[in-house]
């Protein structure tokens, strides 16, 4: 393959990847920065009421065990239970659009009814699903951003080519994740 080949052929490839993936990039771009400034706001659900409830527990906290707390979540929300796990002192009741938290000493707790935000609601949960077929997709996607840099530094040519000007552009940008990864750790 000649010069000429591969040019057209890099161009080709770089341009239709990135018209096939053009909604997912934009899509894991905005819920991206959305998850980013997840300390703010939370950009999957909303809130839509609290309630305070009051339920009778053991003065026992070893018999709130997963069955007690299943049978006396009606009691809480008429959601659908879907299971708790113990936060901090308290114990954390998960419903289907609801999550409540219970003191099991004295048996107050608050309940939270949310609601998915719309379209960024369901762009943050494709950053956390683990459905087998998404993970597959979301690998050739991974992929393809790939194949999408590599074609995209043989595009330019002449005095904006990568190995004029794109490497030290390309060297630039590698070095700020890396400045951020030792700051963090």
């Amino acid at each position: 393959m000649n010069k000429k080949e591969r040019t057209i052929l890099n161009r080709s490839l770089h341009r239709d990847i990135s018209y096939f993936f053009l909604g997912l990039i934009i899509a894991f771009s905005i819920s991206g920065i959305a998850l980013n400034h997840r300390e703010n706001f939370n950009p999957q659900e909303y809130t839509v009421k609290t309630e305070a409830f009051q339920i009778n527990v053991p003065q026992d906290e070893t018999l709130i065990t997963n069955e007690f707390l299943k049978n006396i979540s009606n009691q809480i929300s008429d959601e659908e239970y879907r299971g708790n796990r113990k936060r901090g002192k308290n114990i954390r009741l998960y419903f289907k659009d609801a999550f409540a938290s219970l003191d099991p000493k004295t048996g107050k707790g608050e309940i939270e009814y949310v609601k998915t935000i719309p379209v960024l609601g369901q762009m943050t949960i494709l950053h956390k699903t683990t459905n087998v077929w998404w993970i597959w997709f979301s690998d050739i996607f991974g992929i393809a951003m790939l194949t999408i840099a590599i074609t995209g530094m043989f595009i330019a040519k002449g005095k904006n080519s990568f190995s004029k000007r794109g490497w030290w552009l390309a060297t630039l940008g590698l070095i700020f994740p890396f400045i951020f990864l030792f700051l963090i750790h």
